[in-house]
């Protein structure tokens, strides 16, 4: 892990591997204002605070964050890319399915679009690359997989991962505290509705 000064009021944790940051985003979260990253920790503060305190810290053994709820997400299997994704894998679209919900996933981290949570940790029978060609609008609560990634669309928008299904949750809500549904730490499992 390389340690840099990231502007007047941060410090920048530049990790090996999403695996390395989630250990150092669970072991500093409660100790500093941190923000997860793919390969990253970002932490705010003052920055000879911050390097103390990164000195004086070990990756923790486990990315899952303590006191933090299981969320289901109720999921219509319906998606315009289920069949192709049973096709990539060699599983039936029902084993699919079966392997989509079978397994608890984390959120890793934020981003793409307010509300976006890469998911990882499912069933790794599921990754699958990235459609070749992008959609021009994919509609809001659209679920997805790519790479070792899952995710619900926030809002309508542009996007490339295998549309597998949907949900009727809002994954972004101003008036909700905090609006994303999803944070880093926090398990979700899919449920087959």
């Amino acid at each position: 892990m390389n340690l840099r000064p990231y502007g007047d009021t941060a410090l920048l944790l530049d990790c090996e591997s999403l695996d390395e940051a989630q250990s150092w985003f669970a072991a500093l979260h409660d100790q500093a204002e941190a923000v997860l990253g793919a390969r990253t920790v970002l932490l705010r503060g003052d920055p000879g605070t911050l390097w103390s305190l990164v000195d004086q810290t070990r990756p923790a053994d486990s990315v899952a964050l303590p006191g933090q709820p299981e969320i289901e997400v109720p999921v219509t299997y319906d998606g315009a890319d289920l069949g192709d994704v049973a096709r990539l894998t060699g599983l039936s679209v029902d084993e699919v399915v079966e392997a989509h919900t079978g397994t608890p996933w984390t959120v890793a981290f934020g981003g793409f679009a307010p509300g976006f949570s890469y998911l990882v940790g499912g069933d790794p029978r599921l990754h699958v690359p990235r459609r070749e060609s992008p959609r021009a609008r994919v509609p809001a609560g659209s679920v997805g997989v790519a790479g070792e990634f899952s995710g619900v669309y926030p809002r309508q928008s542009p996007g490339g991962w295998q549309l597998v299904g949907h949900t009727e949750l809002a994954m972004w809500d101003t008036g909700r505290e905090p609006p994303a549904l999803l944070v880093a730490g926090m398990a979700v499992r899919f449920v087959a509705r």
